[in-house]
């Protein structure tokens, strides 16, 4: 959706415990103040006995200035124990990208961004190697190159925060970033950084993943995108795909189908996450449309 047709509206998550009204308590209060639902949707997880709910309104005509939705919503969200978030589909989200040395889901990511296809912003690229800057001066993005390794790695960490802190950034794209984050960033962005990985692990780790599953005859490979927590590849995970591969595929073409659905599942992550589809609950995600 580019910016002539997108449309001015709020979207609220919620998770709370389930009990009877709620829906109905949600769109009275967008109905009473004039608002026309566009989109709802909701799910309750039986086995924990909590409801979930996304619901986004249309804001040309609602009643409620956006700057007082919150205090209109609070004493609703009291009575229910509601944890909540309000976003605004106008507020244009600032992304950052951090890369090594691999192209092919940074130059997706630029290109869907490019093509209006996403509608956020990217204001650096951030990497621990030279070898991607002739790509971000291609799309004339900013491009900060600090390697990392175990002598500085905290130093160039805060280098990085500050970066991100300085350009305003909302949410982070780990786009094949071959590090680990430490918890100086993870705590400063929680739930708001992404990655993506192939699906091999911890069965095939390493350095040459598809090399290993190719050695060994797989028939399945995958790709998984999630939040980045302190527990290695262990986040709420966001989305998962797999293809099927052969005895006729060749180890390039386990590396290319691998890749390409890397780009795939971190797309459908990315498109998730800045659409304000996921709430997070007990290290797993629930995706609302």
């Amino acid at each position: 959706m580019n910016s002539s047709e997108q449309k001015n509206t709020a979207i609220l998550l919620i998770s709370c415990p389930d009990r009877k009204g709620i829906d109905t308590a949600l769109t009275r209060f967008v109905s009473e103040h004039e608002g026309n639902i566009l989109h709802f949707d909701q799910h309750v997880d039986l086995q924990q006995n909590v409801f979930f709910m996304r619901i986004e309104w249309d804001l040309d005509g609602f009643t409620v200035p956006p700057e007082q939705i919150h205090a209109h919503m609070a004493p609703l969200a009291l009575d229910f124990n509601m944890t909540w978030q309000l976003f605004f589909s106008r507020d244009v989200q600032r992304m950052a990208l951090f890369v090594s040395k691999m192209p092919h889901c940074l130059f997706d990511v630029l290109a869907r961004v490019e093509s209006r296809e996403w509608r956020v912003e990217i204001p650096l690229i951030i990497s621990n190697h030279e070898t991607l800057r002739p790509l971000a001066e291609r799309f004339n993005l900013p491009f900060y190159c600090l390697p990392v390794n175990a002598e500085n790695k905290e130093v160039q960490e805060r280098k990085q925060l500050e970066l991100l802190q300085e350009h305003r950034i909302d949410f982070v794209v780990l786009a094949r970033y071959m590090q680990i984050l430490s918890p100086l960033l993870i705590e400063a962005y929680p739930r708001k950084i992404i990655n993506i990985h192939h699906s091999f692990l911890p069965a095939f780790p390493g350095a040459k993943p598809y090399h290993s599953a190719y050695a060994r005859g797989v028939k399945l490979i995958g790709a998984t995108s999630h939040y980045v927590t302190e527990e290695l590849d262990a986040g709420p995970i966001i989305e998962q795909g797999t293809i099927h591969v052969s005895h006729k595929d060749t180890v390039e073409d386990f590396v290319r189908k691998g890749r390409d659905l890397e780009k795939t599942v971190l797309g459908r992550a990315v498109w998730a996450h800045h659409q304000h589809k996921i709430i997070t609950y007990h290290n797993k995600t629930v995706i609302l449309d």
